[in-house]
């Protein structure tokens, strides 16, 4: 059968050929009256009328399900509300509905409209060549971290060819922050952009000067000595966000599609490792009137990029001293070393999320850097040689106490301390306990709980069977170690493997 188009051709030349009437057309051809008039009049059929009301009975009791994640999103975060595709992915994802995208996003968008969430931006596209532009920017994002909804802030580059983008968070959005994030950023694409485009951005520029003019920071500009690119930035207010409206649009997809609903995560590296596998994920997705995926197009723009060379340091030294309860004091936080450095001067490398101090030249601590003021960060493994000696100072320690806040002390600990007291008194089993936190450090914290569980299990409540048992362990994990260095009186006997097929042929005999 052809189309409506070549039916309505017939239906005119069977007319002007045969002279046939209305009702002899419909009959001949199978169609309405109605069809052979529209076809007598025009020779294009109308246009279909979009049907009204149409009841889309998969959507079915999941109408009240989307309203109900419409209906939050007005208590949401104005930028991390539902999109249509993220409403049908999560259908699809959490509940399994066999329904098409566009019957959501009818849904969606007339809900939208009634609900006053409607709003639409509009851009202007561009072209751009390989390994040349790259843009920065900030975005926020609120996550719940620790069970407290807590703001964040997010760096981003993209790629303005491939569309590649990398983001990473940080809990503050500071110079140093932003210095890392590049660092990071050209690792992960794997090369420098000729040139990279910034609004003004207060972590690179000191000073907004006539026309495009800028006085920039000392340490961007250093960073920017280092991987040679060359930096662009957009006139000031709305009009310069439109001069790089890829990054701009960056940040409102990735917290559409991979922070809605908002997260709940442990800590911000923990954020970052779900962020790092969003950006990889992406690459797989195809942006419309692009030839290819942006991986594929990534793939054609790396061999086009700088190379990486050694990375940035973003770090800033201070030389500190260790203080008698054996914590230094950087940015107005202090931080706990080796109870051995008491008094001596230590040198940190202050990170925007870490913080290494170090001793004539050796790492000798590694903490998770504090924002805020008068806080502390104490690791229970920095104090244990003092605890040996005094170990009644075990069970209300600062250090011991932050590990319980971080998830760190195992609920076997408490019960093997416990027993200790029970049967040795709290003194010697606040000096067993020690004992057993020195364990750590050569068998590791799973190792040790594991031993910890089986010295509860077996009922052998003591130090030294804790100390067994995680010795036995690791020597069933160990794998053997192959013999050699022979004494040579040794090594002239040696002969193959024997042969057994003759003795299993006698055994079977007699069998």
């Amino acid at each position: 059968m052809g189309s409506r188009v070549e039916q309505f051709e017939q239906i005119r030349r069977d007319r002007d050929r045969e002279g046939l009437s209305i009702r002899a057309l419909a009959e001949r051809h199978g169609v309405h009256r109605r069809a052979v008039r529209q076809a007598l009049g025009s020779p294009l059929p109308p246009a279909k009328r979009a049907p009204e009301c149409r009841v889309a009975p998969k959507l079915g009791e999941y109408r009240e399900i989307i309203d109900g994640w419409l209906t939050e999103d007005l208590r949401a975060p104005r930028k991390q509300r539902h999109t249509a595709k993220r409403v049908w992915k999560r259908l699809v994802d959490e509940h399994g509905v066999d329904v098409a995208e566009t019957t959501v996003r009818d849904h969606v968008r007339r809900r939208r409209h009634e609900l006053g969430l409607a709003a639409r931006e509009v851009f202007v596209p561009q072209i751009h060549a390989p390994g040349v532009t790259g843009e920065v920017d900030w975005g926020e994002a609120d996550i719940d971290l620790a069970g407290a909804r807590t703001r964040v802030h997010l760096f981003f580059m993209r790629s303005c060819f491939s569309g590649a983008a990398f983001s990473m968070a940080s809990p503050v959005e500071t110079q140093q922050a932003f210095l890392e994030g590049h660092a990071h950023a050209f690792a992960w694409f794997d090369g420098v952009f000729a040139e990279v485009r910034y609004d003004n951005l207060g972590s690179a520029v000191k000073q907004v000067l006539k026309g495009r003019r800028r006085v920039e920071s000392d340490r961007f500009v250093a960073m920017r000595s280092h991987y040679l690119f060359e930096s662009l930035f957009t006139t000031p207010g709305i009009a310069g966000a439109h001069e790089k409206g890829g990054v701009e649009g960056e940040v409102g997809r990735l917290r559409r599609n991979h922070l809605v609903p908002v997260p709940a995560v442990g800590s911000i590296a923990e954020l970052n490792a779900l962020l790092l596998a969003a950006c990889e994920g992406d690459l797989q997705r195809q942006i419309a009137g692009r030839p290819g995926t942006v991986a594929e197009q990534h793939a054609l723009e790396r061999p086009m990029l700088r190379g990486l060379g050694e990375p940035f340091d973003t770090t800033e030294a201070a030389s500190v001293r260790v203080d008698a309860k054996a914590l230094v004091t950087v940015r107005q936080n202090r931080y706990s070393v080796p109870v051995a450095l008491a008094g001596l001067r230590v040198q940190a490398a202050v990170g925007a999320r870490e913080i290494v101090i170090s001793y004539r030249g050796r790492e000798v601590a590694r903490h998770e850097r504090l924002h805020g003021r008068s806080q502390t960060r104490a690791v229970l493994d920095h104090y244990l040689e003092l605890l040996a000696r005094k170990p009644g100072g075990l069970q209300r320690s600062l250090a011991l106490a932050q590990e319980r806040d971080r998830g760190a002390w195992p609920d076997c600990m408490d019960e093997l301390w416990a027993a200790l007291a029970g049967r040795y008194g709290d003194s010697q089993a606040a000096r067993q306990m020690v004992d057993v936190l020195l364990l750590a450090r050569e068998h590791g914290p799973a190792r040790l709980e594991l031993a910890v569980r089986g010295a509860l299990a077996s009922g052998a409540i003591d130090g030294g069977a804790v100390a067994v048992l995680a010795r036995q362990a690791r020597a069933q994990t160990r794998p053997p170690s192959p013999v050699g260095d022979l004494d040579a009186r040794l090594a002239a006997h040696d002969r193959p493997e024997p042969d057994l097929a003759g003795y299993d042929a006698l055994i079977g005999g007699r069998a």
